[in-house]
Order: structure tokens, then sequence, then C-alpha cells
């Protein structure tokens, strides 16, 4: 049963090898190394295939996808392996596919390492992978992060040079449907699946995992934090509007919708530890297209879409440079949306604005990075717009600075 099995996913490889592939900006490094390499993403952001084109480049490799609980149920490991080695004529790399749903996982793949196969792993759980290779993988492992498609990821799916207006219309596409690659390589109603699969991550990759009893309030909980991206929120907002009266579950669910790669939350940025904890947080969505398929709006709400963009955008940068990403608040209800800190140098500050154009809007945004630039000791100032572009100096109660406005489709096809 496990060679057929194996078979079986050797044929679905082949086919989708023969698929149209769009080249991620994100590097894996070179499989010469020893180093387990981990790519970890939401489920269906492309990991697999992208480990798959990586793979292909070699003429030794097996692929094993640990999403069949027929797989998950066997207790020795090494008939699986076997049947690897027989299908695949001795391997020389493996990549293994949502190694998280195998039990003792960390300890198979040491094993693997030591018996000289190069190894690469997919997984769609943030907080289990990182915690378990740290403990477990410490100096053997590097972890690969790749999301949903970038903007110049969407537009290199259409394999043509477009013209200014076109790649205007792209934005438009991806600021709603946002970067999943299976709708928009296949053609497919982007609510409809984004739809299917927001609820099969709750259900699949959170409630049957942790088994929680109630996965309704779980539902509630998401569904009230998909409606209200790019809002602030305290535990205790969270035990009102969410009806869960324990402020202890609402953090350990929220834990789980983060670890998911569902939403991710930013602290609101102080030079103490202590005011950043106890801050309120802004919850932001790894992916613009589940905004439009799950949270209850009447409207298409432009700027909070925009914002959105911004604020995921500059997270997968994160993991690239290793930034730290922050909003800011003053004590007077002044608000900087993004606070980029490097090292120990806070290095940009970023306003997200749909339309700078209207003067009271104008005002509140530039007034608020010059206070913040002050504050904070940066210079770098950015309001990222829908469709505005100039570089002007500013000057508010002795402040004086230089602030750049951009269209937020050019800044995000910038490498």
């Amino acid at each position: 049963m496990i060679r057929d099995i194996i078979l079986k996913q050797k044929y679905e490889l082949e086919k989708r090898l023969k698929e149209k592939y769009v080249a991620r900006q994100t590097i894996l490094t070179d499989s010469n190394t020893n180093l387990i390499r981990v790519i970890i993403g939401p489920r269906r952001a492309g990991k697999s295939f992208f480990g798959m084109h990586h793979m292909d480049e070699h003429k030794s490799f097996g692929f094993v996808n640990f999403d069949d609980e027929r797989l998950v149920k066997v207790k020795d490991f090494d008939e699986i392996l076997e049947a690897v080695v027989a299908v695949y004529a001795n391997p020389l790399v493996l990549l293994l596919d949502e190694i998280q749903n195998l039990p003792n996982w960390e300890l198979i793949i040491n094993r693997l390492q030591r018996q000289g196969f190069i190894l690469i792993v997919t997984g769609s759980n943030s907080n289990l992978l990182s915690s378990e290779l740290a403990t477990h993988l410490t100096g053997r492992h590097l972890p690969v992060y790749l999301f949903t498609f970038s903007f110049i990821e969407y537009i290199a799916a259409s394999e043509k040079t477009l013209t200014e207006i076109e790649i205007k219309e792209k934005f438009n596409d991806f600021l709603s449907n946002g970067g999943y690659p299976e709708p928009l390589m296949k053609n497919l109603d982007y609510s409809e699946y984004l739809q299917v699969l927001f609820d099969s991550i709750l259900f699949k990759d959170i409630v049957k995992r942790y088994r929680i009893r109630n996965a309704g309030l779980l539902e509630n909980l998401a569904s009230w934090l998909i409606s209200n991206i790019t809002g602030e929120f305290s535990m205790n907002t969270l035990a009102k509007q969410t009806q869960i009266s324990s402020v202890h579950t609402i953090k350990k669910y929220l834990g789980y919708l983060e670890e998911v790669f569902i939403f991710f939350s930013l602290s609101g940025f102080s030079y103490k530890i202590a005011e950043q904890q106890r801050s309120n947080k802004k919850i932001y969505c790894c992916d613009n297209g589940f905004y439009n398929a799950k949270a209850f709006h009447f409207s298409n709400d432009h700027g909070k879409l925009l914002e959105n963009v911004v604020a995921t955008e500059l997270m997968k940068r994160s993991f690239q440079d290793r930034s730290k990403l922050y909003y800011w608040k003053s004590k007077d209800k002044y608000e900087i949306d993004f606070v980029i800190q490097q090292g120990i140098k806070i290095t940009k500050l970023i306003q997200v604005c749909w339309n700078s154009k209207q003067i009271r809007t104008h005002n509140r945004e530039v007034r608020a990075l010059l206070k913040a630039s002050k504050e904070l000791k940066c210079n770098s100032l950015l309001v990222i717009t829908y469709d505005e572009k100039y570089t002007q100096k500013f000057n508010w109660f002795g402040i004086e600075r230089e602030i750049e406005f951009v269209q937020a489709r050019k800044w995000l096809l910038q490498q």
C-alpha cells in the first residue's frame, strides 16, 4: 500500500512539473550544502511547487507528501523510506512535504541527514517548525519563508511586458484578490477558492490539530479579526467582541491563527520593552484575498486594503533583511502606520494613504511623520499612496523634513 501511495504521488509530481511555473523571489540555497532547507509558509502559497522545481534540477531525487493521513498513520517510517528508495531508485535529495503532520518528524529528518540525504522540507505551521527546529536542529537547518505572490511575482505571471495602464489594472486586481497562486494561474474564482481554503485552515490546521472543542468560538474570533484588519485591538476588546470570556483562550487562539499564517499582528513601538508588550496591537491578514472572501463588509474599503498590502509586503521583506516592524502612536494621538527598525536604529517611517490630496488627510499624515521623525530620530520618511508621486519639504512647528510620496504599485515593484 505504501509503495502505491508513493507511486501515485510521483505521478502527481510529474504532472505538476509540466504546469506553468512563476519563478519566486525567494532564494533556496544550493543543495550541495548539508543544511536542511526548511520551506515555511501558508498553505497553498506554492511551497511544494517551489521545492519541486528546485529539486527537479537534480537527477536523483525523491518526494513524499505527508498531507496524506495514510502515511501519517504508518508507525515505522523505515517502511516509507524503503518505498521511496525503491520508487525513485536510491534518491540523494528528498523533498518531504507538510512535514509537521508526521509525528516525531524532527527526529526522523535528523536521522536522514546523518544517513547522507540532502533534505528539503516544507511546513505550514510557523510556531511548530521554528520551536522544534531551534530545539532539535540547532546549526543544521536553514529556514526559507515563502508566502503568497508578491506584486512582482503577480506581474511576472503575465509573461509579457505590461504597459503602465495594464500594471495599474493588475494592481487593482491584486489589491482585491490577493496573491494566492492557484486561482491566478488556473483562472479560478477567488472568492470561492479562498472561502474554502480559509475554513480548511481553521478546521484542519487548528481545530483538528489542537483538539479544540468549541470551534465556533475560534470562528467568531477569526471572523472579527478578518473584518477589522488594520485596526487596533486589546485582549479585552476581543473578549467583548467575540464572546470568549477567557483572555487566556483568546491569546491561545490568536497564536494559532498567526502560526498558520492567516494573520499577523504588530506591537506599538517604544524604547521600553514593557511598554511594547502592554501596547494595543494592530491586526493584519497575510493575504488581501481573505478580506474580500471572508470579511463582513458592505463596500470595498480601498484604504484598508492598501494598508494591508503594504503591511504584508513589509512583513515578507522583514524575513529577508531581518528588520523589525511596528506601528507608533504619540501621547497626543499622532500615528505612524509602520516603523522599521534595523538593529538598534529606526531606519524608516511609513504612512499609507489612499488619497493624500485631501487637505485634512494630508496634514494629518505629514504632521505625524514630522513629529515621529523628531522623537524617533529618523529622517527617512515615506507616504505610500494609490496614485501620487512627488517629494517635498515640509515645516511644522520648527521641524523641517523632506517627505517622499510614492505610488503603491511602484513601491511594490522595487526590489
